[in-house]
């Protein structure tokens, strides 16, 4: 009954983001020069189009563990606009959910020439989503709730985002989930509300010949069971002849928990991990590595998450911007 009990806890920890977690949840991959992945407006932000693949697996070893993998591609059109598509694919257990994304963003350059970056980008993504439940390996006595096969339902989603690039500093808002869908694919009470809001902001300074740092927030809220998170990240690069090198820190933590019972009582515990990150710009290539290791006395597996990104740099503008940003240039 014990091991029941904490089996739970550790669950509902594991998945405080289970719930509305629908499209492509939001890890740390957006730190891997990413950040068109969960802010529409910043397709084509960027002086050169940006294609970035990513693979993330947790708790290896254990079977039918979280996995997610993700393909983005964004880039400039013309002079005013930005367009953008993303596929992925996540796996947690017996469900997976698979889609796609189309993304329009335009962007309003204040600046005098065009290397000063002082822009507003505002972006929309459309996505079709496809959940999937497979039953098949269920058994068991009769049960008019499982059919036994794999059920599937498809709906249509709509993020919208705004962004804000000024010299070194920068700062995003966006809706994700923001039409209400129809989703019956576990229940007919299940909730349309879908809706999460996230907010981020960061800033670069240091000298671009040595060391330039990069402090940033990422604040999550879900909308139907109004959970929050927040993440606070800092990064390093290194300028070199052939690109650049940085590493960086990340910190989650929610501001919910879950409490269980121990030896001598009662104690609660919120979720939070730490995820060291690593990568290298070579040239117009770039490879990320994160690792992300769960706190806690309650975990299911001591094991971390991995992560692997893969990026290649298209179509860049023979002039960068005079500043320290290394999102935009």
């Amino acid at each position: 009954m014990k091991f029941k009990i904490k089996f739970l806890i550790t669950f509902l920890i594991a998945s405080f983001y289970s719930y509305s977690q629908e499209g492509i949840p939001v890890y740390s991959d957006y730190l891997s020069d990413n950040y068109y992945l969960i802010h529409p407006s910043m397709a084509g932000a960027a002086n050169c189009a940006k294609v970035r693949l990513t693979a993330r697996k947790q708790w290896f070893g254990q079977e039918d563990a979280p996995a997610l993998q993700t393909l983005s591609v964004n880039g400039r059109l013309g002079e005013r606009s930005g367009a953008g598509i993303i596929f992925f694919n996540d796996e947690n257990g017996y469900h997976s959910q698979k889609g796609v994304k189309v993304t329009y963003a335009h962007h309003i350059m204040f600046s005098r020439d065009e290397v000063d970056l002082n822009q507003l980008s505002f972006g929309i993504s459309a996505g079709m989503i496809q959940n999937q439940l497979d039953e098949t390996s269920f058994g068991g006595s009769f049960d008019p709730l499982v059919y036994g096969s794999i059920q599937k339902d498809s709906y249509f989603n709509v993020d919208f985002g705004a962004s804000y690039n000024y010299l070194n500093f920068y700062a995003h808002a966006t809706v994700q989930g923001l039409i209400e869908t129809r989703r019956e694919l576990y229940s007919d009470y299940e909730s349309d509300n879908v809706r999460k809001y996230l907010l981020s902001a960061g800033y670069v300074f240091g000298n671009k010949e040595n060391i330039t740092w990069e402090p940033s927030v990422l604040f999550q809220l879900f909308d139907q069971t109004k959970q929050k998170s927040i993440d606070a990240n800092l990064k390093a690069y290194k300028n070199m002849d052939f690109g650049s090198l940085w590493a960086g820190l990340s910190y989650r933590r929610s501001f919910d928990g879950a409490q269980y019972s121990t030896t001598s009582g009662v104690a609660s515990q919120k979720l939070q991990y730490f995820t060291p990150l690593v990568g290298v710009n070579y040239k117009n290539f770039m490879f990320a590595y994160t690792y992300s290791h769960v706190a806690g006395d309650v975990k299911f597996d001591t094991g971390g998450f991995h992560q692997i990104t893969l990026g290649i740099n298209l179509f860049c503008k023979k002039e960068r911007y005079d500043c320290n940003c290394p999102a935009i240039n």
